[in-house]
């Protein structure tokens, strides 16, 4: 199986506001940056799609690495609170509704394909490839605000 490192990222100004996401697919030595956005949507939105998307490029079941400053991802795989949400027919408690449930429910899909280790790096810090993905994120974004 292929070893893939990936690092991404969301950013939105305002929120909801327009939004974008960036991210470096590592393999072999080489790097691919991919990037999007969104006219009107959510900074958690857009950190969710930045791993979907990356994961959606692999051509194949990879093992990876996944770096990303969203707590909000790597606790909601991690912890396993996206896994109950589901069971719990999106529900984060009696009363509250889980968020994105079409884009949680296509992120465990997708790491059912891929071992997919996700690991949280501090944003906007000494990550050079956090800091390029945040750069394509927030370039995206400004598409939208113009």
């Amino acid at each position: 199986m292929k070893k893939v490192t990936i690092y991404t990222d969301g950013a939105c100004s305002g929120n909801p506001g327009p939004g974008g996401w960036g991210a470096i697919l590592e393999y072999n030595g080489t790097e691919k940056e991919l990037s999007g956005g969104e006219e009107m949507t959510t900074n958690n939105r857009m950190e969710l799609t930045g791993v979907i998307s990356a994961l959606r490029a692999l051509r194949e079941p990879c093992e990876v690495s996944l770096y990303t400053d969203s707590k909000y991802i790597v606790d909601g795989i991690n912890q396993g609170w996206a896994e109950k949400w589901r069971s719990n027919g999106w529900m984060r408690n009696k009363k509250e509704k889980a968020l994105n449930p079409d884009l949680w429910e296509e992120l465990l899909n997708l790491i059912k394909t891929h071992q997919v280790t996700f690991i949280w790096v501090k944003g906007h810090a000494a990550n050079p490839k956090n800091n390029r993905c945040d750069e394509l994120a927030v370039a995206e974004s400004k598409r939208f605000s113009a």
